[in-house]
């Protein structure tokens, strides 16, 4: 195992004490917790956190500040964060309109932020969520009942945290969240395995002339492992799954990103968004926005995920572009 790195026990304390010392502008650590915060206070508006397992940089705490996350809370890699800890992200995000929970869709997430929501509502604070799960290449896998909740996600942050930021209620952030989770589609490929720090080893296998359509970001096993392909070859296999699970019209917009797990070039995220906006074009598809880069990765995984977002309601899109203050976006 080769990494920048002290003690594997020691990564998750490290990266956070890092992370609140290079970006002290604009968040900052919650006392000794797994929690970080934005210094933006967002007075009387509607708090937002996400989190999970650490491991999947820069989500989600590169995602902090005005206009999107209010506090972000870490687990250890690949592993969700504790009730306690979530309970801690809701105080700190608590401005006085209450807190919405943006939860992908993994059981211990799920059922340890449910937990918190809990705790937080015996002491006085309103909170509503929703679950992201927007990987259609499994219907059920590794730690998940249904889809896995992948980098769709961060759309749901960003239309979320532009609305909380024009005042919006916890309500409407409900209803809109139910709307948006249905037109996020994502498959994720992978060219070779992550390793966990405090394990050592490779989460799979993959020899050097192989991939795996529909891996998950924590290495979940996917839906066919193949030879090697071209970025062509990749691109029609998973936009073709995906423009498949779309009852499409013809005068649908969307949103498209192609997001790298951790060790993927840019100049290959490039090459792959080029090869999948030829696909669009070639179906007449409009296409109103696209974003490349890294943005909810799997350690040191080779391979990508492309998402599409549909847009249904124009909002939407002025909300994703909306400017924000974070480390990230």
């Amino acid at each position: 195992m080769k990494k920048i790195i002290n003690k594997p026990e020691n990564v998750v304390e490290e990266m956070m004490q890092g992370f609140a010392q290079t970006h002290d502008d604009l968040v900052h650590r919650v006392g000794e917790t797994r929690v970080m915060a934005r210094n933006y206070e967002g007075k009387n508006k509607v708090g937002i956190i996400s989190g999970g397992g650490s491991g999947h940089e820069p989500t989600h705490a590169g995602f902090l500040g005005k206009g999107m996350l209010s506090a972000a809370v870490f687990g250890d890699v690949f592993t969700s964060p504790t009730p306690d800890q979530v309970y801690e992200a809701i105080k700190a995000a608590d401005k006085g309109a209450g807190v919405f929970m943006v939860v992908k869709n993994y059981t211990g997430d799920v059922l340890n932020f449910e937990m918190a929501k809990d705790m937080a509502e015996a002491e006085g604070i309103e909170v509503d969520y929703c679950v992201t799960n927007d990987d259609i290449s499994v219907e059920d896998s590794t730690f998940s009942d249904g889809r896995r909740g992948v980098a769709g996600t961060i759309y749901v942050h960003k239309i979320l945290g532009a609305m909380a930021e024009r005042g919006a209620s916890l309500k409407d952030l409900k209803t809109t969240a139910e709307k948006i989770i249905p037109e996020m589609k994502t498959i994720g490929i992978a060219l070779s395995p992550a390793t966990v720090p405090e394990q050592g080893t490779p989460g799979f296998e993959l020899n050097e002339d192989e991939m795996e359509f529909g891996i998950g970001i924590h290495g979940e096993p996917g839906y066919e492992r193949v030879k090697l392909q071209d970025s062509k070859s990749i691109a029609k296999e998973i936009y073709g799954r995906i423009k498949k699970a779309y009852d499409l019209k013809d005068n649908d917009e969307f949103v498209v990103l192609v997001n790298g797990m951790g060790a993927t070039p840019l100049m290959e995220e490039y090459i792959f968004m080029n090869d999948v906006l030829a696909l669009m074009k070639h179906d007449g598809i409009k296409v109103v926005k696209k974003m490349v880069g890294d943005f909810m990765t799997s350690i040191e995984m080779a391979g990508l995920s492309l998402t599409l977002l549909r847009l249904k309601d124009a909002q939407w899109l002025k909300d994703i572009n909306e400017p924000v203050e974070t480390p990230a976006w």
